[in-house]
């Protein structure tokens, strides 16, 4: 006869198979996952520039006139290959203050779209240099329109490179959650498992009170 008992047993049985497979796919999408993005990057061959150390890069900073108050790379990747996502987070990093470096301390938004020409208004001209109004703009001879501030465009480079990198520490970082997230599954069902074939889910007999001179039975 089918029971209760018997329907949770099964039931308990079934539940820790499922959780032992789903464990066992989510740490092969996670490992799958992990080697997509650093094979990835190895494709790319990015190598850390000499400069890319914490004390090389504080010194570039300070001769560059940055602001103190600019976050500074603290991983050393001078010399390495970028075939992880750490070190991708860690590439984009130092290619920020190189471009800060090259913009003089301003970021994308700060400086004008156009280059300025001379004798125009502080108050038209953007605090990174340039200018965002049209009329304070240098005009190219030949197409009539404004030229473009070229070192603003430095900005757009970055970001995509960057970008792209900083997807790359994300991507890596997901698939090492997937694992853990399949270890701990791996476990639960593992665990389940043992609990219900042994036996949790049974009752125990229970203890008759001794009698004098009475034998103890169990029922």
């Amino acid at each position: 006869m089918f029971t209760n008992r018997k329907f949770f047993e099964y039931g308990g049985i079934a539940a820790s198979i499922i959780l032992v497979a789903f464990g066992i796919a989510a740490i092969v999408l996670g490992v799958n996952g992990r080697s997509t993005v650093q094979s990835s990057l190895k494709q790319e061959a990015i190598v850390g520039s000499p400069d890319m150390t914490p004390s090389a890069i504080k010194a570039e900073a300070k001769q560059a006139g940055l602001s103190a108050s600019i976050t500074l790379p603290s991983e050393n990747i001078a010399g390495k290959t970028v075939d992880n996502g750490g070190r991708a987070r860690a590439f984009a990093k130092y290619m920020r203050i190189h471009t800060l470096e090259a913009t003089k301390g301003y970021t994308y938004a700060q400086m004008g779209r156009f280059i300025a020409k001379d004798g125009a208004p502080a108050a038209g001209l953007a605090p990174g240099g340039g200018t965002n109004d049209p009329k304070y703009a240098v005009v190219d001879p030949k197409t009539k329109q404004p030229v473009a501030n070229g070192i603003r465009d430095i900005w757009v480079t970055e970001t995509a490179l960057t970008t792209a990198l900083n997807t790359s520490y994300m991507a890596e970082q997901l698939a090492n959650f997937g694992i853990v997230v399949g270890v701990a599954l791996l476990l639960s069902g593992i665990g389940f498992g043992v609990l219900t074939l042994g036996g949790a889910l049974r009752r125990q007999p229970k203890e008759v009170p001794a009698r004098a001179g009475v034998e103890v039975a169990t029922s």
